[in-house]
């Protein structure tokens, strides 16, 4: 085996039976929790409602008695529904308000995917209207708004090739060599 073999497979220290051995213990262990927990919660429901619903004592009541002990149980029962309804709509205000928070930490932290942008060709025309609307009809020339050149005259030209054909002329004149010539002239003669 090679070096870059043994990085990639790296072997299990626990042997396979060991670790079905623990899951099947952790699993029942999980199931004795959750039975466990399951009968704690009704025994609380038990021991709850016994203290806040005594049992009724109906028996040896007039029909006009009994009336109203049944319109004391709906107001009550009135009162509880609201209590539960507005329990409720906390619990959904909540949910909410935490999804959104969740939310703004999940964008602060920039975690999430984007997508791959595509090249799209569009005319000028064509994204003026898609950002202004089709209610705009506006339409730019670009090439109006270029510089324009302008082509030299052929007369430009060949008064370019005559300056070049009398240069000698031009550097003895601008040098002054014309005078000295002079004088070196009338020194020979």
């Amino acid at each position: 085996m090679s070096d870059s073999e043994e990085r990639t497979a790296p072997k299990s220290k626990i042997p396979a039976s060991r670790k079905l051995l623990l899951k099947t213990l952790m699993l029942a262990k999980a199931s004795e929790d959750l039975e466990k927990e399951i009968k704690e919660a009704e025994e609380e429901k038990v021991r709850t409602l016994s203290e806040n619903v005594p049992p009724l004592q109906y028996a040896g009541l007039s029909h006009k008695e009994l009336k109203e002990l049944c319109t004391g149980l709906h107001r009550k029962i009135d009162v509880v529904d609201e209590e539960r309804y507005n329990i409720e709509e906390k619990v959904k205000k909540n949910d909410l308000e935490i999804q959104s928070l969740n939310q703004k930490i999940f964008d602060l932290k920039g975690k999430f995917k984007r997508p791959t942008l595509r090249r799209v060709r569009i005319s000028a025309d064509a994204m003026l209207k898609a950002l202004l609307g089709s209610t705009h009809k506006v339409s730019m020339d670009f090439k109006a708004n270029l510089k324009s050149v302008k082509k030299e005259d052929e007369k430009a030209k060949q008064e370019k090739t005559v300056e070049v054909t009398d240069w000698r002329k031009n550097i003895e004149a601008m040098s002054g060599m014309e005078g000295r010539k002079k004088k070196f002239d009338t020194s020979n003669a």
